[in-house]
């Protein structure tokens, strides 16, 4: 018994050894090897390949191919964003090819909404999604100079220079104020300027219609865009490095040179029968080129990325340099970023941090037309040296008898005044999940924004311009901070119930806003004798002055939305949102902001059966949005408290205080009230993809401050009030196409149309309309049209002269001689004057479009973008200045004014020193504006596979692309793609800062 339970133990234990040495032979890892593809057979590029319960993994390349080493007991599990994940035992396997199948559910959730996510086929209102590549191909320094001609209803203009922001503006006029749309950058309320970085952006959602912006209630009149930034994913460590530099080059104008100039100016005192200029003919000076350069950009970007099951990471670091185009002026910006989230049970806690600090070198003097180097190098004389020792400070410029211009040197702004402005800027957000049931979710979330400006301004001695008064040196500064608060909780409800799908969302926001400033200036101030340089401290020099302020405003909400799908045919989308404002009264502090949207799919109908069609989708929304856009204190009385009066017998000197400026306490929320009916179309299996929009908005008491008369005792700024309503109504068209030929050629296109008109249907306060500059607001008409006088060619004898009369028989222009120009008698009393003005033209195009395209070809990828504005009538302040005559500047080249001697022309004769052939108030300076533009086109190379592999590199791509290079237009000014801040004058073109072409080169790696 006992021998056979010892030799039992033994054969036991020797086939124990057996399976433990078969085991562990079996276990040993090997390589494994395969393709990662689509259920059609295309390749995935970078897939993700994790060995289950490990942190190991890798990635395929670009071709889908991955090589991982594994034992025969693990599980490989491949996961890619839109595609479902799947996990495939290893065995004896040594080549493992997978397809991965499309996650229909993810691919629709992509689309972020307020507070929350929606299927993108599932979407009620009018919504565009722009994704990170399109963003991040062009050299831009911020997020809505990438968006122009890539979204309808999205209008954009920028400038080349150095820190500029973009105007952006979504859907027309919604109101007088000219403010940006609010930005919201994973979920904090923010803005997207200059020193927020491009290239962390993940995607961009833009909310355009009431329906879809609703859920931020007061806030979002003028539209919504939502920034997602870049978030890691499973998986190993990525690092992803991006380098670009850029040259640019600033258009120019066509000016006379010194002998052009000399011919024309002395005509132009002949004809007027006054002495000429004694004109330096010694000096020949172009001023375009003492002022302007060649322009340097530079972009450095890096990134690290990863994950494990339950944890995610991202990290970048950006510098962003630009070295102006116009003396003095650059901009410098390093940012920070990390993302991080994880997940344990039925708990999530992430954060969104993001810093930042640029600074902005700037070139300006203290007026309008001069320090406008745009307006200058047009005002100075090519006989005028940029150095001139007679003169303060060394610099060359007008001379009485000379040189009579008030025109400023650029070139002594830029070395008498050093202007800066730095900005550290914090920000970022704090989140947290529980989800104690698979259909519930509370989220809360604490949003926190800092920023610590510092102004610099110093003025040396010298002087730029004709009789310029003495100043002493002294700088000028100060420092600021800005604090935004903002706690959200949100309570998410979702489940289905058969073919019923529901979700609804309630929360409350409280947001707190401060600003507090700080400033102080010192004159006459100290110089190192041996360099020269001033001494900047506030703590030399003398007759200090001090000040500063401080401002807060807080707004409390409460939202709810309620999502209803049934059977994937009828939705249905509510949204309800009550803000609070301490901007207003307490009797106007609240207001509510509603909204209802409805979608029905008729390609989902059992009665729709066309092949071609593969979503058709019918919406329809209407929505209210509010507008605060005020000051912080504008319904309280703004009391000065510096004043002082003389009281008693003594005659004694009494401080005192009075109201300074009017207030009303009336002030109540804007309201927008916007109606939208689109369309969602899907042909060839998504291949061609249509949407239509068509919606009409309506502001109801827009907040704004007409101008009001002195003697009301108003100073400090126009009183505002709730004065117009302003309607906007359009159509919006896109169409996109996207086909994969093959494994090598692919291609996409895409065509934006968007028509634009607005109305402002009342001024209030008992206005018909308002005069600005050479516009006129009317009711019932469009904002700021043209209301100028009109010509009527040149007069070429006496006798036209004579004959040119009114219906009584009365002379117009008795005063005429033959060259000069012939103005419209609109009114008919026989002489020209103001109440001859009409409207002529409107500033505001008829349509706008955008085109996109894109094609791959094996390892070569192409893509341009064009932007086209048509329609439009502007200003051309360029040639209001440089064909007058009556003013002292530099003259456009090749001009033919009239002589008797040369009458076949319509330029009118040159005269010194009177207004009749110069009017500024007249259709002379008005042109089309229309133009195309090829904004962008690149062209890159991805290094292959199999070179890939040789150095240890995931991805290599090499770039070159322009911009702003071919620009087709019949305007005469430097560039019709120009801003003006002014609402009522946006179609005046007067020195503003054109873009510039650009040329890049760029380099992209990872591994």
């Amino acid at each position: 018994m006992k021998t056979n339970l010892r030799n039992n133990l033994k054969s036991i234990l020797f086939l124990t050894l057996i399976v433990f040495c078969f085991n562990q032979s079996f276990a040993q890892e090997t390589e494994i090897t395969g393709t990662v593809t689509t259920t059609t057979g295309e390749p995935i590029p970078f897939a993700n390949i994790l060995i289950k319960g490990t942190s190991q993994g890798t990635s395929a390349d670009f071709d889908g191919i991955y090589s991982i080493s594994a034992a025969s007991d693990q599980i490989l599990v491949f996961s890619y964003v839109g595609f479902k994940t799947l996990e495939v035992p290893v065995g004896d396997q040594k080549v493992v090819d997978v397809q991965l199948q499309e996650d229909v559910a993810t691919l629709d959730e992509i689309v972020v909404v307020g507070y929350g996510t929606q299927d993108k086929k599932d979407l009620t209102s009018a919504i565009s999604v722009v994704k990170s590549d399109q963003i991040q191909k062009r050299q831009t320094t911020t997020v809505a100079e990438s968006l122009q001609g890539l979204a309808t209803g999205v209008n954009v203009r920028g400038g080349g220079q150095p820190g500029q922001e973009a105007k952006i503006e979504i859907r027309g006029l919604k109101n007088l104020q000219n403010a940006n749309p609010l930005y919201v950058i994973d979920g904090l309320v923010t803005t997207a300027n200059r020193d927020f970085n491009p290239n962390d952006i993940e995607s961009i959602q833009i909310l355009k219609d009431a329906a879809a912006a609703a859920i931020y209630g007061s806030r979002a009149a003028n539209g919504v865009i939502i920034i997602t930034t870049k978030k890691g994913k499973q998986g190993p460590l990525q690092v992803s490095v991006s380098s670009k530099w850029s040259v640019t080059e600033v258009p120019r104008y066509d000016l006379a040179g010194q002998e052009e100039f000399v011919r024309l100016n002395n005509m132009a005192y002949d004809n007027a029968g006054i002495p000429r200029q004694d004109l330096n003919l010694d000096v020949n000076t172009d001023w375009q080129e003492e002022v302007f350069r060649t322009g340097l950009i530079q972009d450095q970007n890096v990134s690290f990325s990863g994950g494990g099951e339950n944890s995610s990471y991202f990290m970048s670091g950006n510098y962003f340099g630009n070295k102006g185009t116009v003396i003095g002026t650059k901009f410098d910006r390093v940012s920070f970023r990390v993302n991080s989230s994880g997940t344990k049970g039925i708990f999530s806690i992430g954060e969104n941090l993001a810093l930042s600090n640029s600074k902005n070198n700037e070139i300006g003097g203290p007026e309008a037309l001069r320090g406008n180097p745009f307006i200058d190098v047009v005002r100075l004389f090519p006989t005028i040296p940029v150095y001139d020792e007679d003169n303060p400070g060394g610099y060359g410029y007008g001379k009485s008898g000379v040189a009579n211009t008030f025109a400023a040197n650029p070139v002594a702004i830029s070395n008498l005044i050093d202007q800066s402005i730095q900005n550290f800027r914090i920000r970022g957000n704090v989140w947290a999940e529980l989800n104690p049931f698979p259909f519930l979710k509370y989220r809360a979330s604490f949003g926190y924004e800092t920023s610590f400006d510092n102004f610099k301004y110093l003025r040396k001695e010298g002087s730029w311009t004709l009789n310029q008064p003495y100043e002493a040196s002294f700088t000028n500064q100060n420092r600021a901070q800005s604090q935004t608060k903002l706690l959200e909780n949100t309570l998410t409800f979702t489940h289905d119930f058969g073919k019923h799908g529901l979700t609804v969302l309630a929360g409350t926001t409280y947001q707190k806003d401060s600003y507090e400033q700080i400033n102080g200036l010192k004159r006459n101030l100290l110089v190192n004798p041996n360099t020269g340089e001033y001494f900047d401290v506030l703590d030399l020099g003398d007759q200090a002055q001090v000040g500063g302020f401080r401002n807060e405003a807080s707004l409390l909400s409460y939202l709810g939305r309620l999502e209803y799908n049934y059977d994937d045919r009828y939705l249905l989308n509510a949204v309800f949102r009550r803000d609070g404002s301490s901007r207003f009264s307490d009797a106007n502090k609240w207001s509510n902001f509603p909204s209802l949207s409805l979608a029905w799919r008729l390609s989902n109908e059992s009665f729709f059966n066309i092949e071609s069609i593969s979503d058709l989708k019918l919406r329809a929304s209407y929505g209210e949005l509010g507008s605060g856009n005020i000051g912080n204190y504008e319904y309280q009385g703004f009391i000065n408290t510096f004043g002082a009066i003389v009281l008693g017998t003594g005659q004694n000197l009494t401080p005192s205080a009075t109201q300074v400026r009017l207030a009303n306490s009336e002030l109540q929320w804007e309201t927008l009230k916007q109606t939208n009916l689109g369309l969602d179309l899907a042909l060839f299996k998504n291949k061609l993809q249509i949407t239509a929009d068509y919606f009409i908005a309506k502001t109801e008491n827009v907040l704004f401050g007409f101008p009001i008369l002195l003697s009301t005792g108003n100073d400090g700024g126009n009183p505002i009030a709730n004065a117009a309503t302003v309607e906007n109504k359009g159509f919006e068209l896109n169409i996109a196409y996207n086909k994969v030929i093959n494994n090598d050629l692919s291609f996409n296109a895409s065509l934006n149309f968007t028509k634009l008109n607005n109305k402002l249907v009342k001024l209030g306060n008992g206005l018909n309309e308002s005069i600005q500059g050479n516009t006129i607001t009317r009711a019932g008409g469009p904002v700021g049209m043209w209301y100028v006088l009109q010509t009527d060619g040149l007069f070429q004898s006496q006798d036209e002269i004579n004959n040119y009369t009114n219906s009584e028989g009365e002379v117009i222009q008795p005063g005429a001689v033959p060259g000069d120009i012939r103005f419209v008698d609109f009114n008919d009393d026989g002489e020209i004057t103001n109440e001859d003005k009409s409207i002529v033209a409107s500033p505001w195009p008829d349509f706008e479009m955008g085109f996109n395209a894109g094609v791959t070809y094996k390892d070569f990828d192409f893509s341009m973008n064009w932007i086209g504005s048509f329609g439009a009538t502007v200003y051309n302040g360029y040639r209001s200045i440089v064909d007058r005559f009556d003013d002292d500047s530099n003259y456009r080249a090749g001009v033919q004014p009239w002589t008797p001697e040369n009458p076949n022309t319509d330029f009118p004769r040159i005269v010194k020193g009177t207004t009749l052939n110069s009017r500024a108030d007249s259709d002379r300076w008005l042109e089309d504006g229309s133009f195309a533009r090829l904004k962008y086109i690149g062209l890159g190379y991805s290094l292959p596979q199999n070179t890939l592999e040789k150095i240890g590199f995931s991805k290599v791509r090499l770039s070159l692309s322009a911009q702003n290079i071919i620009t087709i237009t019949g305007y005469e000014g430097l560039d019709p793609e120009f801003s003006n801040s002014n609402i009522f004058q946006r179609g005046v073109d007067l020195g503003s800062y054109p873009n510039v072409q650009t040329y890049s080169l760029g380099v992209e790696f990872g591994f």
